[in-house]
């Protein structure tokens, strides 16, 4: 076969689409290989059998996909645990990107308006009470809160918020929220939050943060 590899391993197969091939001699090709597959399983009474497609440098389209996975449903023995390619989509990764870096935001957020970002954000505007900035990431606060600051939306506890964070109603990272009017005691203009191990909210000084998530200022490039 020129269009495809095949190859065994304990738990199954790897088959390899050759990027180079067209799409109708790979069908082609592993319908063939399917049959002959089936053919030697039941004459030697294996068990069920799945396969990893992998593409190389060629991404499939959703369609393509769909008429491999219309093959292997054929044969109720068979089955694609997962198709896997050395390239990602450009959107994904702009996601990586963007995940990646620490972008500045200067929006004025007013009442009732949700601003939401990705990724780690270095923030100059203004928050006003009932607005609310979100991201996935982290916050660095430069500017002004009298709103609701939320880092690491929907489920990054390791994001932190850094900052002068003393005039807002609530900060939120994740599903971790404190309402700042009962914190004021602990919050200064070198404060900064995070999740600590026990999943609750905590602070500590800014200077400490590197230390709590030395991660996160690696990606950064050692901020």
């Amino acid at each position: 076969m020129k269009s495809i590899v095949l190859k065994g391993h304990n738990d199954g197969y790897e088959i390899s689409l050759k990027d180079s091939a067209a799409f109708t001699d790979i069908l082609q090709e592993l319908k063939q290989l399917f049959a002959e597959l089936s053919v030697k399983q039941t004459f030697n009474q294996q068990k069920a059998v799945s396969f990893e497609i992998t593409t190389g440098k060629r991404l499939l389209q959703p369609e393509q996909r769909k008429k491999i996975e219309t093959l292997v449903s054929a044969y109720p023995q068979f089955s694609i645990y997962k198709f896997s390619a050395e390239v990602i989509l450009t959107t994904q990764a702009q996601e990586m990107l963007l995940k990646r870096s620490l972008h500045l935001e200067g929006s004025i957020i007013r009442n009732g308006q949700v601003k939401e970002l990705t990724g780690d954000i270095l923030f100059i505007g203004a928050v006003h009470q009932g607005g609310m900035l979100r991201t996935t990431g982290s916050i660095f606060l430069l500017g002004n809160c009298e709103g609701i600051l939320q880092a690491g939306y929907p489920n990054d506890s390791a994001a932190v918020i850094v900052g002068d964070f003393h005039q807002a109603q609530q900060i939120r990272i994740s599903d971790a929220v404190a309402i700042i009017a009962q914190e004021k005691q602990q919050i200064t203009a070198e404060t900064a939050a995070y999740v600590n191990d026990l999943h609750v909210l905590d602070y500590t000084q800014r200077e400490q943060v590197k230390q709590i998530r030395p991660k996160l200022f690696a990606r950064m490039g050692g901020l």
